[in-house]
């Protein structure tokens, strides 16, 4: 399926979960690798604030892209931010969502209020 850049330019991003190793396999706690690179990945959960609304999303990082200087609660970076629409059948029923990866989280900003 296609994948969609998401411009977070606007957009105020809040950590809400720290990073933790993103799981393959519940039953044998297999750790979740890039089918690229090799590289574990990782989960965050944040809260993404843009035009007024908000949604709480999870985001796939590579290990190599969680910085120093992460806090809950306060706000992060995340650069090369894409979505990718899935769907499955799972014990016969279907299911769909958007899974969201970006290259790295980082410390953030609050986004200025523009004037107007």
């Amino acid at each position: 399926m296609r994948v969609i850049r998401v411009d977070a330019s606007t957009a105020t991003i809040l950590l809400t979960e720290a990073p933790a190793p993103k799981v393959r396999d519940r039953q044998t706690s297999e750790i979740a690798k890039d089918t690229v690179s090799g590289e574990a990945l990782m989960t965050i959960g944040v809260v993404y604030i843009d035009e007024g609304e908000s949604s709480l999303i999870q985001v796939t990082i590579p290990e190599s892209g969680v910085t120093d200087g992460l806090t809950v609660g306060a706000p992060v970076s995340l650069p090369g931010l894409v979505a990718r629409p899935w769907q499955s059948v799972f014990n016969g029923r279907e299911r769909h969502g958007i899974a969201y990866r970006a290259t790295a989280v980082m410390p953030g900003a609050f986004q200025m209020a523009q004037a107007g």
